[in-house]
């Protein structure tokens, strides 16, 4: 029987009949291949790309300067009024987009996500065809940048907006949108920027920067959840806006990481470059299935 080469760190093949046979023995065998995916994964992106290919463009830049400069005057002229108007709404449309709201959680994107790059993980190895571990391979970097341009700017949101301390609409009885508890963990005061609003921009443009012909269906997405939080009282519509510009910068930076790394996008024009066909994914998986776990 052979055991894992830790120098080189693949995991040999294991002998018909020895322990990897067990359940035991598979769990362990495959748990290895895991880590040891991830760890070399993690290895590779990790390092900082060159400093230039982070530095936005000035159209990206003055976006950004534009939202903010949008945020502020929504918090002195828009954020009362928008909030009036979401309260006068009827009951029953609140409760519709009380469900609608919830698909903008990061659990929807984050768990099936992570879910399928533990299973790539799991089965990639140096005994499959090198075919198979180049499909397989592909589809564990376009998983692992939706996870990070999606999780990442949402983490960000988490810490941020308990620090800003700012409070959600009729917050004490009243809607004030000056109301702010800086540095304290509290949901009632974790108003700006919306968790929500970061989440759906940043899933929009992340899979439509893969998948540009879902674009249009992701926008009309992210929006609807940006609404969503605004009526149902959960948010000002500032609140959305600073969401949605973090949601955004946090996508666009992780993008131009991948691309430092040479990694799923092309740093002509950062179009994704071509991935495997639903044919070859199918064939790779059918490859899996028939090698033998114990030489995973």
């Amino acid at each position: 029987m052979t055991a894992p080469d830790a120098s080189s760190g693949k995991l040999m093949a294991v002998s018909d009949g020895g322990p990897a046979r067990t359940p035991r023995g598979l769990a362990d065998v495959f748990l290895q291949n895991t880590l040891q995916n991830f760890e070399r994964w993690i290895l590779f992106i990790a390092p900082a790309p060159p400093a230039k290919i982070l530095v936005p463009h000035l159209p990206a830049v003055a976006a950004s300067v534009a939202t903010l400069y949008v945020v502020v005057m929504w918090m002195v002229f828009v954020d009362v009024a928008g909030t009036a108007w979401a309260a006068n709404l009827p009951q029953g449309v609140r409760d519709v987009f009380e469900h609608i709201t919830n698909f903008g959680l990061s659990g929807w994107f984050l768990i099936p996500f992570a879910v399928i790059l533990i299973g790539l993980a799991a089965v990639i190895s140096p005994a499959l065809p090198q075919m198979t571990r180049g499909v397989l391979t592909a589809l564990a970097v376009r998983f692992g940048f939706l996870f990070l341009a999606i999780g990442v700017p949402g983490l960000f949101a988490t810490i941020v907006k308990r620090l800003i301390g700012r409070a959600r609409p009729f917050v004490g009885g009243a809607d004030d949108p000056f109301s702010y508890m800086p540095f304290i963990w509290r949901p009632e005061y974790a108003a700006m920027p919306s968790g929500h609003s970061t989440t759906s921009v940043a899933a929009a443009i992340a899979i439509g920067a893969i998948w540009p012909r879902t674009r249009w269906v992701m926008w009309v997405f992210a929006l609807t959840i940006m609404a969503s939080r605004v009526i149902v009282l959960a948010h000002h519509p500032s609140d959305v806006i600073a969401g949605a510009l973090v949601g955004a910068t946090g996508a666009f930076l992780l993008r131009r990481w991948f691309v430092g790394r040479r990694l799923l996008f092309c740093p002509r024009d950062l179009r994704p470059y071509p991935g495997p066909s639903l044919g070859r994914i199918a064939a790779a998986l059918r490859q899996v299935v028939v090698t033998k776990p114990t030489s995973l």
